[in-house]
């Protein structure tokens, strides 16, 4: 029998890539998608998302969303206890783990797996240590945009562009091309996952907490 696992979703390319490569392996089921949301602004934490954006993610996945609600100025602590009260619910459901889309920092994925063993829950990595991660992204045919960029490591010519090879060329040799040290964060519009493309307009660019954010609107909205 299939291991029932919980994704961690962000609605960003690894998410996407790390899905999508769980999806394939028989030994798991992925059940549902857990995404934490900062209060007040409702948008994705981190990638600055619109929730309805989210939702439409979800629904094209054809898996039942859930969501952690931080503060605006969350700490760790509140982060650990709501996403602790969150992992109880999902292990009295019957699952076992949750699957990140976590690339190569090992700090991170052990403090993953510290909070989880405290509930009884295993961590699942898809696709850590995978090379040429980009490559494969776009092999695959999924598409992504930039929505979020450090200031004080990219400029705001980087934001609200599409995740490609051109974006990739451009970046400075320090930056990782993956982002997984926060350069860049993204949302995937379209790709294998979806059972329909994701609809969305371009929107002002803003800087917050220095942070350059793209904001993104539904195709439609008012």
């Amino acid at each position: 029998m299939a291991e029932k696992v919980l994704f961690s979703w962000s609605g960003g390319k690894d998410s996407a890539m790390a899905l999508h490569t769980i999806s394939g392996d028989q030994r798991y089921e992925v059940v549902g998608l857990l995404t934490t949301v900062t209060e007040g602004y409702n948008r994705i934490s981190m990638h600055g998302v619109r929730e309805a954006l989210l939702e439409h993610q979800a629904s094209s996945i054809g898996l039942p969303l859930s969501k952690v609600f931080l503060s605006k100025n969350s700490s760790n602590e509140e982060y650990e206890a709501r996403m602790k009260e969150a992992m109880l619910k999902t292990r009295e459901a019957g699952v076992s783990a949750v699957a990140f889309g976590d690339i190569f920092l090992y700090e991170i994925k052990k403090y993953r797996q510290s909070n989880l063993a405290k509930v009884g829950m295993n961590g699942i990595f898809p696709i850590w240590a995978k090379g040429n991660l980009p490559q494969m992204f776009f092999d695959l045919g999924f598409k992504a945009i930039v929505t979020c960029v450090d200031a004080k490591i990219l400029d705001a010519k980087f934001v609200g562009r599409l995740f490609d090879r051109e974006f990739i060329d451009e970046l400075p040799t320090s930056v990782d091309p993956n982002g997984e040290n926060g350069e860049f964060h993204s949302f995937v519009f379209d790709g294998p996952i979806f059972r329909e493309k994701i609809a969305y307009e371009i929107g002002q660019v803003v800087k917050r907490d220095s942070f350059y954010f793209c904001d993104l609107q539904p195709q439609g909205a008012i």
